[in-house]
């Protein structure tokens, strides 16, 4: 066997950590997944705290990258919003571990790490709020809509779909981007 990095640690911590949540996880069931002894885990990270704050970074840094790639490409506010919409589905069920542990396991950071990533958490959600703005002021949305609420709403409802969505099931990946993209757009104008 090849020599584990610290890379394959986080990323086995990830999987665990969306399994088994962070309480549920110790170093000695890592170690069993990632085949050393728990203990040895330590030569490549300082605790369970910090490969907890690295594997929601990397679930935020997914999330942020996805929206950054969207808002780079010039297009009206809906489409944008179909890309945003498109994005988010696409790390929750790309990057599922990551993306789990991101948006289930934040209150068990510490304190400043939790407030950090916090405010990396509302940056993400601004693209949202900025391309619902985007859209009430050009007249594409509806003007009474409060921009941060429906920032809110959108980012709860693709959340939601990590718990339920099976790739296997009746509608692809596509077919669920579109229905949530319309049912989206339906609420925003």
């Amino acid at each position: 066997m090849s020599r584990l990095t610290r890379d394959d640690i986080v990323v086995g911590a990830g999987r665990r950590f969306a399994t088994y949540g962070y309480h549920g996880t110790s170093m000695r069931d890592l170690g069993e997944d990632l085949g050393i002894l728990g203990s040895s885990i330590y030569s490549h990270i300082g605790g369970k705290q910090e490969l907890l704050v690295a594997v929601v970074e990397r679930g935020a840094a997914f999330f942020e990258e996805a929206a950054s790639t969207v808002l780079a490409i010039e297009a009206p506010p809906e489409e944008q919003m179909r890309g945003l919409i498109a994005g988010h589905i696409g790390v929750l069920l790309d990057q599922r571990p990551e993306a789990r542990t991101y948006l289930t396991q934040v209150d068990c950071l510490d304190k400043d790490e939790a407030e950090r990533i916090n405010k990396m958490r509302d940056e993400y959600e601004g693209a949202f709020y900025s391309t619902i703005v985007a859209g009430i002021d050009e007249g594409v949305f509806r003007e009474d809509c409060d921009p941060r609420l429906a920032a809110i709403y959108v980012l709860s409802i693709l959340n939601a779909l990590e718990r339920w969505y099976d790739e296997q099931g009746r509608l692809s990946r596509s077919e669920i981007v579109e229905d949530m993209y319309r049912f989206v757009i339906g609420a925003l104008t």
